[in-house]
């Protein structure tokens, strides 16, 4: 079985003196439960491996039980022991158990180590924010990279292009006739993480415009829509502001995020038009209704799953690090993404299909912000592969 990178350093952790309580989170089908079973099965330690996925059955009580029996089967203090409780975010009050829990095993020296994993980012901040501060910390498990793709199943970069990052769909990955790969994204991962993930547990007053918002923001994804003029594609009634929440809970659930413009203030950003941006190039693929071939052979089409290839890339690769992505455009002027550190700053242009290299953009944005570092990838610059194979900080 695949290991993926990330898995040593949860291994890491697990291995040193119990402090912290790990949580693994990320969207779903990124391959979590999967990384759980290595860390055990790696570690060799006894084990309770539970999920609350069922929130209607699980409670405070049974959460309670489940912890004593992982106590139970510790029988040598020096080993301990580990207990994995999966989407533990769907039981009422589940931090305010854990942290009572917790500080209880820590009194008694129960050397038990704790990882929770779950898959709505929203709700899991929350409860480790009200209740288990300073007792955690955070490991964000993404979605699969082109590397992990290429490594585990010996997919080409237009492979990884049309069919992304969902190791569990790999399998169904068929270039003639990708109509049940393609059902698969539809009914297996985007219907279940909106209606499980966002309708069940976040209060949405118009369920149809979240969805619809979804539909669009992958068909528009690598382009830079107003949310007003949205507005008019949608047949439901809504505004700007429901239309930015929603968004956000999107972007929570590993689905799609709205990048904003690069500007001096704070203030601009936040109020800025977003750039549209999937977090896995298969979810444009799957609403887009088009084969592999009619994607490969649309020029035009093409570039925008490029461009958003490299965006998944950069989206991806920034969690869990102090860098920040936008984009910035002014009149007909545009640079593609622009990543920040402190005051380091990286101006990146993706370029496909031999289109000629427009500098006016970037020669505007350099004499406005001067950047560390200006990166053309694609064609005429930087291949495609080799920048998404390497860790983000090079291009820092």
């Amino acid at each position: 079985m695949y290991k993926r990178p990330i898995l040593d350093d949860i291994l890491s952790r697990l291995q040193e003196p119990r402090k912290f309580i790990q949580v693994l989170l990320g969207p779903r089908q990124v391959g979590k439960t999967t990384l759980a079973n290595q860390v055990i099965e790696k570690l060799n330690k006894p084990h309770h491996f539970i999920s609350a996925d069922l929130a209607t059955l699980q409670d405070l009580s049974w959460l309670q039980k489940q912890w004593e029996i992982a106590r139970s089967k510790i029988l040598n203090r020096e080993t301990g022991g580990i207990l994995v409780i999966d989407e533990v975010q769907k039981i009422p009050h589940w931090s305010e158990v854990i942290k009572s829990l917790w500080d209880e095993d820590s009194r008694n020296k129960v050397n038990m180590d704790v990882m929770l994993l779950g898959s709505s980012p929203w709700l899991m901040q929350k409860g480790l924010s009200e209740s288990l501060t300073g007792r955690f910390e955070l490991i964000p498990i993404t979605h699969w990279s082109y590397i992990e793709m290429h490594q585990a199943f010996t997919w080409d970069i237009d492979q990884y292009k049309y069919f992304g990052g969902y190791p569990g769909a790999a399998t169904l990955a068929d270039k003639a006739s990708p109509e049940r790969w393609n059902n698969y994204i539809n009914d297996a991962i985007i219907e279940t993480t909106i209606s499980r993930d966002i309708l069940l547990m976040t209060n949405v007053n118009k369920p149809v415009l979240l969805r619809r918002l979804f539909q669009l923001g992958c068909i528009y994804s690598s382009q830079i829509v107003s949310l007003t003029k949205m507005l008019g594609q949608l047949q439901d009634a809504g505004n700007v502001t429901t239309l930015a929440h929603y968004l956000e809970l999107l972007e929570g659930a590993g689905l799609l995020t709205g990048l904003q413009k690069f500007a001096n203030q704070a203030v601009r950003k936040r109020s800025s038009t977003p750039k549209f941006m999937v977090y896995n190039t298969a979810l444009m693929s799957a609403q887009s209704g088009k084969t592999y071939t009619e994607i490969m052979q649309d020029q035009e089409l093409n570039g925008k799953f490029v461009e958003s290839m490299v965006g998944t890339y950069l989206v991806n690769n920034i969690r869990g690090t102090q860098i920040k992505i936008y984009y910035w455009r002014e009149g007909d002027k545009e640079v593609d993404f622009v990543l920040q550190r402190g005051e380091r700053i990286t101006a990146i242009e993706v370029k496909s299909n031999n289109d000629r290299f427009n500098r006016s953009g970037m020669d505007l944005f350099m004499k406005k912000f001067s950047p560390t570092k200006v990166l053309l990838v694609g064609d005429q610059g930087i291949p495609v592969v080799d920048f998404i194979s390497k860790p983000i900080n090079e291009w820092l």
